[in-house]
């Protein structure tokens, strides 16, 4: 098992690519948190597991105290902390003269200040065991950009800029900071798009198909492993080669 005896929090873990990371992670050995502001849903899939190796603590990532409250109580739940998966994500997608402030500034909120929050609170405790690993969720939005997602984009590129930057400044004390770059995944949202745009976005993709979140999940796996201890400051692109 390659995260046997692993404690790992997972953010957006109550569906999707976070659900499929929970699921990859017990499997191979790891302590779970489940991360996430939808208590319902989190609680339903901590249900799913045995106590003892997942935990379910509601998380608004965009709240300081909330984010304090996550880390403390994973501490006191499990003793450690030796994986962190920013994971979780919103999208509120509009034309540049159609977005709202408040659609912008939302999604800045989660999918970046989010990550800022939550590696801060967990980083003292990976400085003093001199180990750690953060996994930061960015996507080829971030990369290329994306019509309609001024917002979602920005964000996920600013995270690759953070992830860079933590790479240089935390490899010296152990611990490796890397990004994954999902392409389109087959996730609960696309799911509900209409047939003829899943089979456009499918054309656009040499493999031609969607990606799973199961192929997220893996990816995140093998960064989180040992197997990984030399991969460091990388984005790790899981998209099919779309934009190769």
């Amino acid at each position: 098992m390659r995260l046997l005896d692993k404690v790992a929090i997972v953010t957006g873990a109550a569906s999707g690519i976070g659900f499929a990371a929970v699921k990859r992670f017990v499997e191979e050995g790891a302590r779970v948190v489940i991360a996430d502001f939808n208590e319902e849903a989190g609680k339903e899939v901590a249900e799913q597991f045995q106590h003892e190796q997942v935990k379910y603590i509601m998380t608004d990532v965009s709240n300081r105290e909330s984010v304090k409250e996550l880390v403390n109580q994973t501490i006191e739940q499990f003793g450690q902390i030796d994986i962190l998966i920013n994971n979780a994500g919103i999208t509120r997608d509009a034309m540049l003269y159609k977005m709202t402030d408040e659609d912008f500034q939302q999604v800045i909120n989660i999918n970046l200040t989010g990550v800022f929050n939550c590696t801060q609170e967990v980083i003292p405790y990976f400085i003093k065991q001199q180990s750690g690993k953060v996994i930061n969720t960015t996507s080829v939005s971030g990369v290329y950009g994306n019509i309609g997602q001024t917002n979602y984009a920005a964000a996920k590129a600013a995270v690759i800029g953070m992830t860079k930057s933590w790479a240089k400044e935390l490899g010296r004390k152990g611990i490796n900071v890397n990004a994954v770059a999902p392409g389109f995944t087959m996730t609960s949202m696309v799911e509900k798009m209409p047939q003829h745009v899943i089979d456009k976005m499918v054309d656009m993709i040499p493999l031609q198909r969607l990606g799973k979140p199961e192929d997220i999940a893996n990816a995140y796996l093998f960064l989180a492993s040992d197997e990984a201890s030399y991969v460091h400051g990388h984005v790790l692109h899981v998209d099919g080669a779309i934009m190769m």
